[in-house]
């Protein structure tokens, strides 16, 4: 099951793609499937039939996890 997620890379725009597992802290690289900007066009510095990257972990700020079909409400507040 692919993880869908938005990578904040230094110094470029966030971009949209899915991962299939969380990386771990001794990861140094991640495998990002299906690169695009988030509103779905291809990124300008990506090859238009690129399909899987694998990208330094170093160069990431961070990482937004973005809720999956799976994903539970939350229910914050509830009155007795």
């Amino acid at each position: 099951m692919s993880i869908s997620v938005i990578v904040h890379i230094r110094n470029a725009e966030p971009m949209l793609a899915e991962i299939e597992e969380l990386p771990q802290s001794s990861d140094t690289l991640i495998k990002l499937s299906n690169p695009r900007q988030r509103d779905g066009k291809d990124l300008i510095f990506l090859e238009h039939n690129v399909v899987n990257v694998i990208w330094p972990l170093a160069e990431i700020s961070f990482i937004e996890i973005l809720p999956g079909e799976t994903a539970e409400e939350v229910i914050s507040f509830i009155r007795e």
